[in-house]
């Protein structure tokens, strides 16, 4: 089966890490930082997306936008020590590839950032397929990312496995099968997004893939 993930809120912890660097940029603007809770909901639909919500939050001109932007993502890919992976991910890819199933990557972090912390975490060369959310010229929830590196690992059955509404929405528009990991950054109650499946805990996820090829 052909597998992507998205990373963010799925694989990894990065909510602290890029609630540091804002809060790094917000200092130097004279801003109060945010909250762990505010950073986390800002996640999901890319840098830019991040940025413009950062600074309608602290009343930053929308003429600060690309600055403010170029600043955050030069420190993003330089920046991981709050950075970590979910407990059972490592044992998780190892079961799964070791099972024959094809792994990608489909992410709306840019894909500087994006190598730079699976290089970190020591998972380079685990997905035969990356896309980052400037990879095309659209990103998640357009259906095209999803599409692009399911392509890439080839033909047969696919999967997407993500944490949030905007994953949710590019798998149903996509027409390929959603794995909810509901310990990410999801705001939606669990049951309410369209899904095939959902799991808390990285353990599960081997039986669970098993259970849906079935």
């Amino acid at each position: 089966m052909r597998i992507a993930f998205d990373l963010d809120g799925t694989l990894i912890d990065s909510a602290p890490e890029i609630r540091g660097i804002a809060n790094g940029i917000l200092a130097e603007e004279g801003r109060a930082p945010l909250s762990l809770a505010e950073a986390t909901g800002f996640i999901g639909s890319g840098a830019g997306v991040f940025i413009a919500r950062m600074r309608a939050a602290r009343d930053l001109p929308e003429s600060a936008q690309e600055d403010l932007r170029a600043r955050f993502e030069a420190r993003y890919e330089v920046s991981f020590g709050l950075t970590r992976l979910y407990p059972g991910v490592p044992r998780a890819r190892e079961a799964l590839a070791a099972a024959g199933h094809r792994l990608g990557l489909c992410t709306n972090k840019p894909i500087g950032p994006t190598r730079a912390v699976l290089a970190h975490l020591g998972l380079t060369g685990i997905f035969s397929a990356v896309f980052g959310g400037d990879s095309l010229s659209v990103r998640k929830p357009d259906p095209a990312p999803l599409l692009a590196a399911l392509g890439a690992m080839g033909s047969g059955p696919c999967l997407y496995i993500g944490d949030s509404e905007v994953d949710a929405e590019t798998a149903q528009r996509a027409g390929v099968p959603f794995l909810l990991y509901t310990e990410g950054y999801r705001k939606t109650p669990a049951e309410e997004l369209p899904q095939a499946g959902r799991f808390s805990d990285f353990g599960e996820l081997t039986d669970r893939i098993a259970r849906l090829a079935e």
